[in-house]
């Protein structure tokens, strides 16, 4: 019988391979989870929350996605294996019911100097394709429209074997490519300042050189020059004749010999360019940054004027708009422009293309340029461009994994976002979400909260259902869920004014504005409008400002909070005093490092393609110090006890009695002071969450010299309830004296402010203009702008 006459009204029994509706998690225990057991519905909208800490992203992207990535890289041949990451196994007993995972994270895109929103997204590579049909004069390739491939040719003769006989032929070869020759592709040129690398007035002998890191006994710098015979290491720098001078700063790389040791000798411009500046200016360590910023100028590329294309590729160009233009439109007027161009000869590319920007244009994204280079994105905006290669996905079954998605969002955009992840479910795919913010919470089919705490004190589900049972719950999350900070009665008189005047960076149309002084300020508007170009552009950190921003902490399994901080150089320096030997000795990475294991703890056996094991080490049982290090006691505690402490516990151990310790006391009094009481000393900087390195960050920050402070969403990964805190610390740091700008979206920090300036009113070209200046009172009751109404419906007003 055919299904349109089928009359059998019975329901047919459900298919066995329609049963796996569901994730089940059973024990898992990576980082601080305890013996989670837990089931996830498939094709539904499941959202995490939490204290930050409290073990979300364990859970989420340490036990599920992780299992999920290992389980699809073992499908592949023990060969390709080889070349992909090792991934253990998370410590979860049973794990049923997993599909493909794709994880969308807060990671940082690369801040490699060649790397833009274009290439980042494939939209580079079809604009190139594009060019290289369309454009007129053509000059060849895709590649001859790549900043990236430099233009080449050579000629010469090549040998063959012919008919038994042995031929030479001249062969020639030529590959045109897109890059500047000047600025090699980045689009700056550097200029060394050479006073900062060495005082003229002294000789190489007399240690002339002033470059942090090279000591005269240096085999690699100092002792290369001294000795390679090019100079003389005792005439002052200024007397060096020409050739020596050229010899000095630009001779090409040489093989020399220093007392029987082969060295490659060159000049001191070329190897200063190759040892600091290749490097990624945000991964340098502190003192290597300041000598970078004062030995070297990055200006414009004069001769590409900063596109960091060939005078070739910019001369080709469809209608009258060349590849270097289309970059550098904002991404919503390129859209715009593509859908104009009518050629039947490339219409499935002009399609892909189009339907690639129209994402942009879709996620929030329109107001950005292919050419921003993709270090530059704060982390949302990273995490949104990742986005855009699944918004038209055909996959359905999949599970799209999310960390906190709206970070950098402003209420105003997190309904677009809302609408994504929803449309996401609805072709079938199972969305998990770690979230803090309550508009998305609120869309969730199914919530899991973890808690009660942080650290230790979390790591057990408190809550599993509907949002209704979880406002209903007596969770942390449920009962700060609608929590909503009231606007101040009273809001304090400034001490003086910041002037910003004809502030043009990036998408700022000539904003003049007076930011008070020895108030909270808060600075908002949609994302994209101009706040940190206003701000990070017009209050340069330095004398007297300190700048925190976004960017992540950099640190191995080695790294810890006590490291990071600095904490551990007082600590040290305490337990030396007190039993007489040197400090070195109470540090894992030096010389009080347990042999076996080289200080880390555990013994890391490398399987090849198989995941690595991290096996305690025996000697030291993970306390990673030598046993006679382990006899030195201060206060009646071993140098293991104390950073297995938590940040409270220290606190007090170093507040008074025999370990009275003021400058480690003082680094563990900001620690708690931004929430972070409950975190171990020891414990790796790998295992902390989002929200606590920004916290870690925000400590270490504070205890810099300044009497402004710059915060760049400081409430990025924190909770409800952290969010509370937060705002207590910003009121001490106003109170104590201090002037505190915040660029913010959350409206708690809004409500809690003493000034608004509002940016707006759009993104890209249409914000770039201050919308509103004044008290949050004020902007609730004119409601002139998008932040204004939403700011009022938060306070209900």
């Amino acid at each position: 019988m055919s299904m349109a006459t089928r009359t059998d009204t019975q329901s047919p029994a459900l298919h066995v391979a329609d049963s796996h509706d569901l994730i089940r998690v059973h024990g898992a225990r990576v980082n601080n989870l305890k013996d989670v057991s837990i089931e996830i519905p498939k094709r539904r909208l499941t959202v995490f929350t939490g204290v930050s800490g409290s073990g979300k992203s364990s859970l989420v992207f340490g036990t599920i996605a992780a299992e999920s990535q290992r389980l699809i890289n073992e499908t592949y041949s023990a060969f390709v294996q080889g070349f992909m990451p090792t991934l253990a196994r998370p410590e979860v007993d049973v794990l049923e019911g997993l599909t493909t995972a794709i994880i969308v994270d807060q990671q940082r895109m690369g801040a490699d100097t060649r790397s833009t929103v274009g290439t980042a997204t494939d939209a580079n590579a079809m604009l190139r394709i594009l060019f290289s049909r369309l454009g007129q004069p053509h000059i060849g390739s895709p590649q001859a429209f790549s900043f990236n491939v430099a233009s080449i040719s050579g000629a010469g003769a090549v040998t063959l074997e012919r008919a038994g006989r042995t031929v030479k032929e001249r062969r020639d070869f030529s590959i045109t490519g897109g890059m500047c020759p000047r600025c090699e592709g980045r689009g700056t040129v550097s200029d060394i300042d050479l006073t900062q690398l060495y005082d003229d007035s002294k000789s190489i002998a007399e240690g002339a050189f002033t470059i942090p890191g090279w000591k005269s006994d240096s085999w690699w710098t100092v002792r290369t020059y001294a000795e390679s015979g090019f100079l003389d290491p005792d005439k002052p720098i200024r007397e060096f004749t020409k050739k020596e001078m050229q010899d000095f700063l630009h001779r090409e790389p040489t093989k020399v010999k220093v007392e029987g040791v082969n060295l490659t000798y060159e000049g001191l411009i070329p190897k200063i360019q190759k040892s600091f500046l290749s490097k990624d200016r945000e991964a340098m360590q502190p003192h290597i940054r300041a000598f970078v910023d004062r030995a070297v100028t990055f200006t414009t590329c004069p001769e590409c004027d900063g596109t960091r294309l060939s005078e070739a590729a910019r001369s080709s160009r469809i209608g009258k708009i060349n590849i270097a233009d289309a970059c550098a439109m904002q991404i919503s007027d390129l859209a715009e422009w593509v859908r104009g161009l009518d050629e039947p000869s490339v219409a499935p590319l002009l399609v892909a293309l189009l339907g690639t920007l129209d994402s942009f244009v879709e996620i929030g994204l329109g107001y950005l340029s292919l050419d921003r280079p993709s270090g530059t994105l704060s982390g949302g905006e990273a995490q949104r461009v990742k986005m855009i290669r699944h918004l038209g996905s055909s996959l359905t079954d999949t599970t799209y994994v999310f960390d906190e998605p709206t970070i950098g969002l402003h209420p105003h955009d997190i309904q677009r976002m809302n609408d994504l992840l929803l449309r996401l479910r609805d072709k079938g795919n199972t969305v998990l979400v770690v979230e803090h913010k309550p508009e998305t919470i609120v869309i969730a089919d199914h919530v899991v909260d973890l808690g009660p705490g942080a650290g230790t004190a979390g790591g057990t589900v408190c809550f599993e259902g509907t949002v209704e049972g979880l406002r209903a719950g007596g969770t942390v999350t449920g009962r700060h869920f609608d929590d909503r900070a009231a606007l101040k009665e009273t809001v304090r008189t400034p001490t003086g004014t910041l002037e910003i005047r004809g502030a043009t960076a990036h998408n700022l149309r000539d904003v003049d504005v007076d930011i008070p002084l020895g108030v909270l300020a808060v600075v908002t508007g949609v994302a994209g409008s101009g706040k940190s170009s206003l701000v990070h552009g017009s209050i340069p950190a330095g004398e007297g400002v300190v700048s925190i921003d976004q960017g992540a902490i950099r640190g191995s399994r080695r790294s810890n909070p006590a490291t990071y901080t600095g904490l551990l150089d007082p600590i040290r320096k305490a337990f030396a005093k007190a039993n007489g030997v040197k400090p070195a000795l109470f540090s894992a990475n030096s010389e009080g490092a347990c042999p076996n294991c080289n200080g880390a703890g555990v013994i890391y056996t490398d399987l090849a393609m198989m995941a690595g094991v991290a096996t305690t080490c025996e000697e030291c049982e993970g306390k990673r110090f030598q046993a006679s290090v382990l006899d030195h006691h201060l206060g009646g505690r071993d140098i293991s006890e104390v950073l297995a402490m938590s940040v409270t516990e220290a606190g007090e151990f170093f507040g008074a009695g025999e370990a009275h310790t003021p400058a480690a006391h003082r680094i563990l009094d900001r620690l708690a002071d931004v929430g972070l009481g409950y975190l171990s000393l020891g414990q790796p900087l790998t295992t902390l969450s989002g929200g606590e390195r920004q916290r870690l960050r925000l400590a270490t920050k504070m205890a810099e010299k300044g009497g402004v402070y710059v915060l760049d969403e400081p409430t990025t990964g924190l909770h409800l309830a952290d969010v509370e805190q937060l705002l207590g610390l910003l009121d001490r740091l106003v109170d104590s004296g201090k002037s505190v700008i915040v660029i913010e979206h959350h409206q708690a920090v809004m409500a809690h402010a003493d000034w608004i300036i509002d940016l707006g009113p759009g993104a890209g070209h249409d914000g770039g203009r201050i919308v509103f200046e004044g008290t949050p009172a004020d902007l609730v009751a004119a409601r002139s702008t998008l932040t204004g109404e939403h700011l009022a419906a938060y306070v209900g007003t």
